[in-house]
């Protein structure tokens, strides 16, 4: 029997818009700001029932950076909301000088990230974010993998002070987390215990981790799939604790592998346990327009691709 089961698919983004709409009835000091994207953000249930605390900014993402470091000040929790290439590569400059150098408590909440925003194509569909935004000092960054602990994470910064990156998507995908889930920052997930080799996943690829996992297991492989939600700051000890045990390892991500949750967890091994690794993510390139799956195939971020990686892998040990 699986040990995880999807109970119905439900797009990470409306876990957002879940977690704000709880912050409305439980913390009076989270607002929320939004770059004309509600609908896109699911912000409307919040909006309805806190009116007097959301702030539509327009097409104006600097703008709308500045505003929310400037409510803090006042004591406020500013949640943003738009795309992940608007909250990040067109306001960067913004959330350096005005955000991260001065450690301002703004929730940075970044929809349609990854190649699964699908046919906007390539403008849209940022795989570098995750890079930028670890780079930050201070700045936490969040990557969750499914409605349950997108929820959960929302909910959870609202009381860590300082600022954070929290990443989520567009797609409809598997929601198997527990509904009821304690969403700790920088705590990575076991999800299954393994001898063989080490996946980890994050984002919409936790579930692909899983789903390869039981291919091996059919070809005798035993694999450790951890959740890594959190990029930064990142699970030292699970990382290190579960490749002395596998041997080697699998990073997985819907991301750039330049500046992503690999090249992290290939400097934690470097310092500390080399290990072979292999990694699933981007090839240094840009997407392009097709539906999620079609991209997902293409650019080798499904649990084929995983597979593939961990039996390579193994050869190396």
């Amino acid at each position: 029997m699986k040990k995880y089961i999807d109970t119905g698919k439900k797009d990470t983004r409306s876990g957002f818009g879940a977690g704000l709409e709880e912050l409305g009835k439980t913390n009076e000091n989270v607002v929320a700001l939004c770059a004309d994207l509600i609908g896109s953000l699911k912000m409307d249930a919040f909006i309805a029932n806190n009116p007097d605390r959301f702030f539509q900014i327009g097409i104006a993402e600097a703008n709308m950076m500045g505003i929310a470091a400037g409510m803090t000040i006042g004591g406020k929790i500013p949640f943003t909301g738009t795309f992940a290439n608007f909250s990040t590569g067109r306001v960067y400059d913004q959330i350096r000088q005005s955000i991260a150098y001065s450690s301002k408590n703004v929730k940075i909440c970044a929809s349609h990230a990854g190649v699964t925003l699908g046919e906007d194509g390539a403008t849209h569909q940022i795989l570098e974010d995750i890079g930028l935004m670890k780079m930050l000092p201070g700045m936490v960054v969040i990557n969750p993998c499914d409605y349950n602990q997108t929820k959960a994470a929302t909910i959870a910064i609202a009381d860590y002070e300082g600022p954070v990156y929290l990443r989520f998507g567009r797609p409809k995908v598997a929601n198997f987390t527990p509904e009821d889930q304690k969403f700790e920052i920088g705590k990575a997930v076991h999800l299954q215990e393994g001898t063989d080799v080490t996946i980890v996943a994050t984002g919409h690829l936790v579930w692909e981790a899983l789903i390869a996992s039981e291919t091996l297991q059919e070809q005798g492989i035993n694999a450790e799939v951890i959740n890594i939600h959190t990029i930064k700051p990142l699970d030292h000890e699970a990382i290190i604790n579960s490749v002395k045990k596998t041997g080697c390892i699998v990073t997985a991500e819907e991301h750039n592998f330049l500046g992503g949750l690999g090249e992290s967890v290939s400097r934690v091994l470097g310092l500390h346990h080399p290990t072979p690794q292999e990694f699933i993510a981007t090839n240094d390139t840009f997407g392009e327009s097709g539906t999620p799956d079609q991209l997902l195939e293409k650019y080798g971020l499904n649990a084929n691709a995983i597979t593939q990686a961990v039996l390579k892998v193994i050869q190396r040990k």
